[in-house]
């Protein structure tokens, strides 16, 4: 993203020395990797006839993405001192439970794709605590977990599946104790392959890479949600690299180069 923002800003910098008939937006957001709400407050501000959400994409025009619903699922047990089990109850082994429903979801939801581009969502658990000492019967379990959703999937339509899976462990067993709420979530984003912006990156992309673009989806969540939301069209383009969110990330220099051609060449189509 660093790469992506030398790019827009140089593009932007270029635009204003062209003295278009329309208006640039150059918008550099805090927040992306949790809550987003730099952008969020940039929705409700402003507003654009079209966007584009530099995250890299090999160059390739990305018009659609995943995105995440945030739960967390407690599980109920009784303290008491782990030499008297017939007042005891475990949460941590009540947990477990939760845990291989989950499992078995989690398989069911890779082998149902429904996106053709995303293909499909996904599910793991991503914290899990509980329990107070070794000698004892832990009272509570706690379980956060992360579900990626495709467009067609929302908040509550996963929330009513977790508490499906629940529903029916309870059936099962008549001591089962546990409540889930919802943390946070992010919608996934989907723009029609003949919007006018998809269009005129596709073009532009074509003039400047060495073979045609592809249309993509990407598996991760952006910010272009929002924008979409706020009725803002908008599609994501970007420079080639990889080690996102590794110790080593890298871009491909030659390629944020020609990122800035295309953003300048996209900019002259919409604003001059």
């Amino acid at each position: 993203m660093k790469a992506s923002l030398a790019a827009i800003m140089v593009a932007g910098a270029r635009a204003v020395e062209r003295g278009l008939a329309g208006n640039v937006l150059l918008a550099c957001v805090c927040d992306e990797e949790y809550a987003s709400v730099g952008t969020q407050r940039l929705a409700q501000q402003w507003t654009a006839d079209a966007a584009i959400v530099t995250e890299p994409t090999g160059l390739h025009v990305g018009i659609a993405h995943k995105g995440f619903v945030w739960l967390e699922i407690a599980t109920q047990g009784r303290a008491a001192h782990g030499s008297r089990p017939d007042l005891g109850e475990d949460a941590i082994l009540k947990m477990g439970k939760v845990l291989h429903a989950l499992e078995r979801h989690a398989q069911d939801l890779l082998h149902s794709p429904s996106h053709p581009l995303l293909h499909s969502g996904s599910l793991h658990a991503s914290i899990i605590s509980g329990g107070q000492e070794l000698s004892s019967y832990p009272e509570q379990c706690r379980l956060r977990l992360e579900r990626r959703t495709v467009p067609g999937e929302s908040a509550a339509s996963v929330l009513a599946e977790i508490e499906m899976l629940l529903a029916g462990i309870r059936d099962r067993y008549s001591d089962f104790d546990a409540q889930c709420h919802l943390l946070l979530h992010r919608d996934p984003y989907e723009i029609d392959r003949d919007a006018p912006i998809v269009n005129v990156m596709l073009r532009h992309a074509a003039a400047v890479r060495d073979t045609p673009p592809e249309l993509i989806g990407l598996p991760f969540w952006m910010d272009s949600a929002l924008l979409g939301a706020a009725d803002i069209p908008t599609v994501i383009f970007g420079p080639d690299g990889a080690g996102a969110h590794a110790t080593e990330e890298w871009v491909d220099v030659d390629s944020v180069t020609r990122c800035l051609e295309i953003y300048g060449d996209v900019i002259d189509d919409f604003c001059g």
